[in-house]
């Protein structure tokens, strides 16, 4: 009887010991099973330390402070990636391949590169986090059974002197359970019998750039890869990934709550102090993400003191903090490659004057509402919730004597309440906010109110610019807040100086 992969890999799960469930790295390279396909035989390998050999990426041998037994990213196991890769295999059609590239290294300047930042899609399906790779996921046939090709920098002892080390193609095969792995330098010639022998290939790689020299240069003449697909039948890949990573497992959703309670902690200790800077308060944040368990910041921050706070995607945070104002952070860190998506604003000097108050509290009011009916009971979309948002903002600033006659909501709440979030901070863009919320989608929470120094508002609100926002996954009867530990309740910020 041939084995299904989803029937193999859980007989070979219940076999395994606990140290190879699923195999990730076993403690002695060679003895372990990975998490192979049906058709393929079993390969034995010398018997060599893992803990002794250098990886691209953490791995538990070398890093168990990182991860744990059978993880190949913090949180997310080998099986849950295989599985990753079972239901793409199962969306696509007979004999299809998707086809995806890794993000290229970014250069400031000279050989000076910015943070290295994988390609998300390529994340999710692989774990694999180094630069200069393709992935091939080639379906078997009419069922889930797929043949998983990765092709990698090879070990490069020279190269890894200057720029650290390469997992290289074994570890493709031993860590990252590639059915079969190869040395992207040779792409030419590896990638063309995939694509000969596939009824349709599924990829994003001709609209945006890959890895280096093969995919660049997407508008001037075909490049290498458009030349090997020109003569097949070639669909996008984005809207089967979207369906695969928009409702987030088990595992997902706990690195994001790991992520926002790390974040959510950074903000309140940012709180109890008195900022004179923003670009101070910034890398305090910073400092407090990483030191406090995240990995690494989410994206770049918005501090923005005052009037500054005005424009949404205010980022220079190079102005100083002044008393009276109100200062507004969005800012997240990132956990085992999953982000928190934060908003608090706080008076800098610790108490709320009167107008501050009343404008945050009516603020955050709509906002608990609106967090309230991020469950599937609720029959939402975020485009609904985005509605009575607006309804809810649009009452509370009549009772504090706003004119909400003619465009004055769009001048004063100019952005949609809430976005999907978990790979990117954006994530799947472009997956619709029409689409009922179901349990596993996270997504973001964040009214907001910006009035500008100018005669058609109330004086005393004029320059302020508030905005509350916290990460939520949607469960079947409540709403769970990924981010609680960023107190804002005003009794709670201004307890914090006393």
């Amino acid at each position: 009887m041939k084995l299904g992969r989803p029937a193999l890999l859980q007989l070979q799960k219940s076999i395994l010991s606990p140290s190879l469930r699923p195999r990730q790295t076993s403690q002695w390279l060679g003895l372990g099973t990975r998490c192979r396909t049906a058709h393929q035989p079993r390969r034995s390998y010398a018997s060599i330390s893992a803990a002794e050999l250098q990886f691209g990426q953490p791995v538990h041998e070398t890093h168990p402070h990182l991860l744990r037994a059978g993880e190949i990213t913090p949180g997310i196991t080998a099986q849950e990636y295989a599985d990753r890769r079972s239901r793409l295999a199962a969306s696509l059609p007979d004999n299809g391949i998707a086809i995806l590239a890794s993000s290229n290294t970014k250069y400031r300047s000279g050989a000076v590169f910015y943070e290295f930042h994988q390609e998300p899609n390529f994340f999710y399906l692989t774990g694999f986090n180094e630069p200069e790779a393709v992935a091939v996921i080639q379906k078997v046939g009419s069922s889930a059974d797929y043949i998983f090709h990765l092709f990698v920098r090879p070990k490069d002892s020279k190269a890894e002197q200057w720029d650290g080390a390469r997992s290289g193609e074994q570890a493709g095969l031993d860590v990252f359970n590639a059915d079969e792995s190869g040395d992207i330098n040779h792409l030419h010639t590896l990638l063309p019998r995939l694509i000969s022998g596939a009824n349709e290939i599924y990829t994003d790689i001709v609209k945006c750039s890959g890895f280096g020299r093969f995919f660049r240069n997407q508008d001037l003449v075909p490049n290498d890869f458009q030349r090997m697909i020109k003569d097949s039948k070639v669909k996008p890949l984005k809207p089967l990934m979207h369906e695969l990573r928009i409702l987030k497992s088990e595992a997902e959703v706990a690195n994001m709550r790991l992520a926002g309670k790390y974040s959510g902690r950074a903000f309140t200790n940012a709180m109890r102090r008195q900022w004179s800077k923003e670009k101070d308060l910034g890398a305090f944040l910073d400092y407090e993400f990483k030191i406090g368990g995240c990995d690494t910041t989410a994206y770049v921050p918005v501090i923005a003191g005052g009037q500054n706070a005005l424009s949404i995607h205010y980022v220079r945070n190079d102005d100083i903090l002044k008393e009276g104002e109100i200062v507004l952070v969005d800012a997240g860190g990132e956990y085992g490659g999953y982000i928190a998506d934060i908003t608090r604003s706080w008076p800098i000097n610790g108490k709320f004057s009167d107008p501050q108050r009343d404008l945050y509290e009516a603020i955050l009011r709509v906002q608990r509402s609106t967090i309230s009916l991020c469950r599937e009971s609720a029959n939402m979309t975020l485009d609904k919730l985005h509605q009575i948002t607006e309804h809810g903002l649009k009452e509370a600033l009549k009772q504090l004597g706003f004119d909400m006659t003619g465009d004055s909501l769009d001048v004063l709440f100019p952005h949609h309440v809430g976005h999907y979030i978990g790979l990117d901070v954006h994530d799947c863009p472009g997956y619709p906010r029409s689409v009922p919320l179901k349990a596993g989608h996270c997504v973001t929470v964040e009214p907001g109110i910006y009035v500008p120094d100018d005669n058609r508002w109330p004086e005393h609100f004029r320059g302020i610019g508030i905005r509350i926002e916290d990460s939520v996954c949607v469960q079947d009867d409540s709403p769970l807040i990924l981010t609680t530990e960023a107190v804002k309740e005003v009794v709670d910020i201004e307890a914090l100086r006393n």
